[in-house]
């Protein structure tokens, strides 16, 4: 069952920010850490959507105020239940894909300078972005990381009330 799935890489997730030596949290916030908040779990929220390749750069600003050019994997248009979005996903480390975007949750209920949503690929060349996985980039919980923030091409004036919530306000 697929909330199960999302519960578990939820556990996972948790897990690896409240032990492993690689978290983003501090050794003292580590050990009061009781896990991240998340908003329920959306299955209409999960697209298979086709991605339309382009090997440009794309320059983009940081959560410390500068910049730094990334790799786009394409763009994608999601068919939300509001309207469709075009968004340009990026490639990061490992050649992992992803979506940086901001929503009408952001600085609010989310972290205000954005969230990821991973974009997986699948047979006959199709990606599923799944909101229930978006992640708050690691300068959410500590102002040390640097982080790309979403393109303006990448803010959606609607809520996407799923993935992680804003880790300050819990």
């Amino acid at each position: 069952m697929y909330e199960d799935e999302v519960a578990k890489w939820r556990a996972e997730r948790d897990d690896f920010f409240g032990s492993h030596y690689a978290s983003p949290l501090s050794d003292e916030v580590m050990a009061a850490f009781v896990g991240l908040a998340y908003f329920g779990v959306d299955p209409a929220l999960v697209f298979e959507v086709a991605m339309e390749e382009a090997g440009s750069d794309l320059e983009i600003t940081s959560s410390t105020g500068g910049s730094s050019r990334y790799p786009v994997a394409g763009a994608v248009t999601v068919p939300f239940p509001d309207g469709s979005k075009t968004l340009i996903a990026l490639r990061g480390e490992e050649d992992e894909i992803f979506i940086p975007f901001r929503d009408a949750t952001s600085g609010a209920e989310s972290y205000g300078g954005g969230r990821y949503a991973p974009l997986e690929p699948e047979q006959g060349g199709r990606f599923v972005v799944d909101f229930n996985r978006a992640i708050n980039p690691y300068c959410a919980y500590d102002e040390d990381f640097s982080c790309p923030l979403p393109p303006a091409q990448n803010w959606i004036d609607h809520p996407i009330e799923a993935g992680e919530m804003d880790y300050r306000s819990t």
